[in-house]
């Protein structure tokens, strides 16, 4: 869920000054590229030889990409340090890490699992991250490389490489490699999906990949290709799964028509090079998500974010949804965040669809949203000036139709953010080339405003790369929680946190957040709950450093805790 701290930290999704300044800049930059066309147009045909001289090397620019996309984000780190996770989706993505890092699918309960309860992670009957394994892995991939945030510069900048991949697929490979570096300067240093953990960067590959393969298929008929859109499909089944359900339709009819049309080869032949290399991946993709609800809920086909939805959350995600029977919550703080008056329930009352007034309305929120995120404001200039000619672009349409499907099922579900359409990256960015394509060919009275355009589109995505509306104060501070955990892990010995929140406390800003084996972790932290006695947690940790920390007060402060059942103990 998008929390309320993310306007803070992103940026807030109105009409900003930020937005509009950038969309002056945009606006008035094109008048000088139409009376200057040929200005700096020497040098710029220069870079753009040498360009296509490393695009004509399809893998060594799709090794390379991955390479500037890891070099410009690590050189950035000076100004633009790693990322402390803050939300409570990255803290639950970071035990999924932390747990697949120690040889682990999911964690055995606690028995103090009352004091750890903490939202979007599942307590009974076992203790994991809600979520698809997908982004789970990757961090854990970077936990063992030294840092969860190596996990996270690794898939974005495999994301560049798969969706140059996709790229040169679709179009020539000089075009290919221009989007990739595109994409590059919107997602690899400055977005949300390099700087958080939440994710993002893995559904894209999903996306990519399946969306690359598919033309692969049709045009040289390769064993190796259904395999790839097969993997592609199974990244996203464990990243995001409705929303790569519904990618994957269109992807499914476009197979099915190329399948049954006249002229194809046998269906011998098609059984053996498409469907069943895609029907083996499927199965051993389905086998694994079985295995791993099973190992989480006890249930092959219960996933641990319904098992979290039916301990906790009587919200539904799907907009034709009921709420479910109301939930007695022990902690107060999940009574706030999910019943009337909480966070989670007005929003999920505002993202209901109960007239045809208010689904125009939520469409072109989602729309909006969508693309001020991955085009607004430099990227929005190819596809609109040249609409006419996408639009009658045979080679691109069924690319037009797999992004309405998309934006049109987002409406199906209450919540909306721009990660949740994360498998439309390679898919938007090779209709935005398409559009510069056409737009390069356009000359007036002989002059080449086209290529001016063109090319003033690329240097507008370089320079607005850190100024883009959903990257404002991007800097992660360092917050009070993240300052109190290096306090203690600082010191010696093993400590006991017990979070005392105030009546009026914020649910978003949580500090219960665990590890994945926590008797043998330094730093334990555990709610303080109204009418539960806090002897049993103590007892069970017995030896530890126990703090109190008033989470509310105006500075957030250890101070040694001591009940009078301790203070005999210690005795």
């Amino acid at each position: 869920m998008w929390q309320s701290v993310c306007p803070d930290r992103w940026g807030a999704m109105s009409l900003s000054f930020k937005a509009i300044w950038t969309g002056l800049l945009v606006l008035l930059a094109f008048p000088l590229a139409f009376f200057l066309p040929r200005l700096a147009g020497a040098s710029l045909s220069t870079i753009e030889r040498y360009g296509s001289r490393l695009a004509e090397r399809k893998r060594l620019a799709v090794v390379s990409i991955a390479a500037v996309a890891i070099v410009l984000r690590l050189s950035a780190l000076p100004w633009l340090p790693v990322t402390v996770s803050e939300i409570h989706d990255e803290f639950s993505y970071l035990l999924s890490g932390d747990t697949f890092a120690h040889g682990r699918l999911s964690n055995p309960p606690h028995p103090m699992w009352l004091y750890f309860e903490t939202f979007h992670v599942i307590q009974q009957p076992t203790y994991m991250s809600k979520y698809p394994p997908a982004q789970g892995l990757v961090l854990a991939l970077g936990q063992i490389l030294g840092h969860p945030w190596i996990g996270v510069l690794l898939s974005v900048a495999a994301m560049c490489a798969v969706c140059l991949w996709a790229l040169q697929g679709w179009l020539p490979p000089r075009w290919a490699l221009l989007g990739s570096i595109l994409v590059l300067f919107r997602f690899a240093i400055f977005g949300y999906w390099i700087n958080s953990y939440w994710g993002g960067a893995v559904a894209a590959i999903g996306g990519a990949l399946v969306i690359g393969a598919l033309p692969r298929i049709i045009r040289f008929g390769r064993l190796r290709d259904p395999f790839i859109l097969g993997i592609g499909a199974a990244v996203l089944l464990n990243s995001r799964p409705f929303e790569g359900l519904i990618f994957c339709l269109p992807v499914a009819g476009s197979l099915l028509l190329w399948l049954f049309r006249a002229g194809h080869p046998t269906w011998k032949e098609s059984l053996q090079r498409t469907v069943l290399p895609l029907c083996a991946v499927s199965v051993l993709c389905l086998a694994f998500d079985a295995f791993y609800n099973w190992r989480g809920t006890g249930n092959p086909l219960l996933m641990p974010y319904s098992a979290y939805d039916h301990t906790y959350c009587n919200l539904p995600a799907f907009t034709w949804q009921k709420p479910g029977p109301s939930v007695h919550y022990l902690n107060p703080q999940f009574a706030a965040f999910y019943d009337p008056g909480g966070w989670a329930y007005t929003t999920w009352c505002e993202g209901r669809i109960h007239s045809a007034r208010q689904f125009a309305s939520r469409l072109a929120f989602n729309t909006k949203f969508f693309i001020s995120f991955f085009l607004w404001p430099e990227l929005c200039v190819a596809p609109l000036l040249a609409l006419f000619w996408i639009l009658r672009d045979r080679k691109v349409r069924f690319l037009l139709i797999e992004i309405t499907v998309c934006l049109s099922s987002s409406l199906l579900v209450v919540w909306f953010q721009p990660h949740y359409a994360a498998a439309l990256t390679a898919t938007t960015f090779i209709l935005v080339i398409q559009g510069m394509r056409h737009l390069r060919l356009w000359q007036y009275h002989g002059r080449p405003i086209g290529i001016a355009f063109t090319r003033l589109v690329v240097i507008l995505a370089v320079v607005l790369a850190p100024f883009h509306q959903l990257y404002t104060n991007l800097v992660p501070l360092m917050t009070a929680r993240a300052q109190i955990a290096r306090q203690l892990y600082a010191m010696p010995g093993k400590h006991l946190v017990i979070v005392r929140y105030s009546a009026n406390h914020d649910p978003q800003e949580e500090w219960v957040h665990n590890e994945s084996d926590i008797d043998h972790a330094k730093v334990v932290w555990a709610r303080e709950i109204p009418g539960a006695a806090l002897d049993p947690l103590l007892s069970y940790f017995y030896g530890r450093q126990v703090w109190l920390l008033e989470a509310d007060a105006d500075e957030p402060a250890l101070t040694p805790y001591a009940s009078e059942a301790h203070k005999s103990r210690r005795k």
